[in-house]
Parts: C-alpha cells; structure tokens; sequence
C-alpha cells in the first residue's frame, strides 16, 4: 500500500514512456503520447517493510527524479524541461536551462552539489548532448561532441562524468573530464552497455549490460574500464543500478524474465542488492521501466530513494 502526502494532481500534458527497440533513437524522437497517462513521483525506504509516499502526481509524463544534495528537493524531466520540487510536495517549479531544448531523463547533480549535467538539444544542436549547468540554473556548456551522448554519473571527486552513445552499431559507455577534453571509450564492442553510475568509493563504475549473453544483467568495472565482473545472475532482466551513499547497497529496476529491451509502461520491481554477499529483496512493484529510475535518486544520507511508478488509462 502507497502513502501519499502533499500530492498534487494537475494535467500538464500526457505523454508515454519511451520505446523498446533502437533506444538512443526512440529517445531522440521523444515519447510517444498517451492521454490520460498517471505520473506519480514517489520515494520508499529501504528498510523491511516500507511503503512508497507520493510526492507529486500529475496526468502527464515525467521522469527520471534526482535528491538533491541538502535532502530538500528532487529534480525531474517533463516535456522536454526541468523541473524541482520538494520532498514534500508541492507545485513543481522550473529550472533555468538557458537556451537547452528537449532535455531527457539523462539528468544529475555533482557530489557537490553546485553543478547539473543535463542531456538536452540546443536551437543550433538539435540532437542530445551533455550539458553543464549550475544547480540553480543557468547558461548550459557544451561537455560531449557527440550526438545522442546521454549522461548517467559522476566520479566521486566530481573530476569525471561516464555517459552513454551509439559505438559501431552498439551502446557502449565513456568517461570524460569535468572541464572537458576527450572522451574516453570505458566499454566496447557489440551489445548494450549503458547505465553507469559509480561507487562511493570510486574504485568500481556499475552498469547493466547483455555482454554475458542471455538477458540484461548488472556488471561491474573500474574506473577505466579494466577489470569487469558480473554483479547479477537470475532470470530477471535487470537494468538501472545505482549504488547507495554508504556503498552497501544498490538498487536495480528489474523486468520480468523475457522482457526485451528497456520498455516503459511494464510490469516491473525495484529490488535492493546487498554488495558484501550479493542478497536480493524486493523493495516494491509498479508499472514502470523507462523513466522511472534512469539516473542516481539515492536521498544524501541513504535512507530513501526517489522513483517514478506510472498509471495507464
């Protein structure tokens, strides 16, 4: 059972989840609409027994929450622009993004707190690149060359931010400085290799990947790209996994087995991983997939974490 607290429902717009197949592409075009579509923004503890507590809910698409830094506010995409809210609730209040144009969920904050990258166009870049931008708005600079580049971490001394792009007809994943400079290839070859999102610690880059043949599967790596080991072996299809603050944990967005590829509007479970002997537990289920935990939405001090569950009509 769902506990709600401050929610406010508003019609700004329905639109549905992303596609299944040719990921980098479908995101590009954007989703596909579905009036009436429910999207609730909602958080759940990590200890046996929570519930999730709705935060916000809207008839429109959104996704892919951020926790802020001070614990006080999540940060989300809809409709092509940014969006923040508080923790508990209230009216969604839009970032200054400069010129930026039809951002995605491929969103986040530097460990401190002060910078965003942002996946967005620009009026005379129409296709997806990382931006930077301050937290509290402001004019975006260009990170990645490359089109359909989209964000997903940053290294815990804020020197490093991974991203994910098309590579000789696969998606592999790339490290590139803060300040900018070159990008560096952390994963090759054919296959998806997506997701990543670093450790605490720094020494291991988690992302999901079908390298090991079969279903998509959570893997690890070291920060330059050396040394990969398989984290996940059932039969689920696990994607989107983010290690939690203190490093003991991670959760994952797990399909049904036979699910193909990174679908929205599925059937899906949020599942907790312990990293010290590799325990699974469920945490809740939703509909879901895409959209609903893209990028970190780990709360500062560990306890909770933001996700967004959908409602068809």
């Amino acid at each position: 059972m769902r506990r709600s607290v401050a929610v406010c429902l508003v019609v700004l717009g329905g639109v549905a989840a992303l596609g299944v197949g040719e990921l980098r592409r479908q995101q590009a075009r954007g989703p596909v609409a579905i009036p009436g579509l429910v999207s609730s923004l909602e958080t759940i503890g990590i200890a046996e027994g929570s519930v999730p507590t709705t935060v916000y809910s809207a008839v429109a698409r959104f996704e892919a929450p951020n926790w802020t830094r001070d614990g006080k506010a999540l940060i989300f995409d809809q409709d092509g622009k940014l969006f923040r809210v508080g923790v508990d609730g209230g009216t969604p209040v839009a970032l200054d993004v400069g010129a930026a144009i039809r951002c995605n969920g491929s969103h986040g904050l530097s460990p401190d707190g002060r910078w965003l990258a942002i996946t967005c166009a620009m009026p005379d870049a129409p296709e997806a690149r990382v931006y930077i931008v301050p937290s509290g708005g402001g004019v975006p600079r260009r990170l990645t060359a490359h089109p359909a580049s989209y964000w997903h971490g940053w290294s815990p001394d804020g020197k490093t931010l991974v991203f994910t792009r098309p590579d000789h007809g696969s998606i592999n994943t790339f490290a590139i400085p803060f300040e900018g400079g070159e990008e560096r290839a952390l994963t090759t070859g054919t296959g998806i290799s997506d997701d990543p999102d670093f450790s605490p610690d720094g020494r291991w880059i988690y992302f999901n990947s079908d390298r090991g043949g079969g279903s998509m599967q959570i893997w690890k790596m070291h920060p330059d790209g050396t040394g990969a080991e398989q984290v996940t072996r059932d039969a689920y299809v696990n994607w989107t996994p983010h290690p939690s603050p203190d490093g003991r944990t991670m959760v994952i967005l797990s399909y049904e087995p036979g699910t193909a590829g990174h679908p929205s509007n599925m059937p899906i479970s949020l599942r907790l991983v312990t990293l010290a002997d590799g325990g699974i537990r469920t945490l809740t289920k939703l509909v879901g997939g895409g959209g609903t935990m893209n990028v970190p939405s780990w709360a500062p001090d560990g306890s909770r974490f933001a996700f967004v569950s959908y409602k068809l009509p």
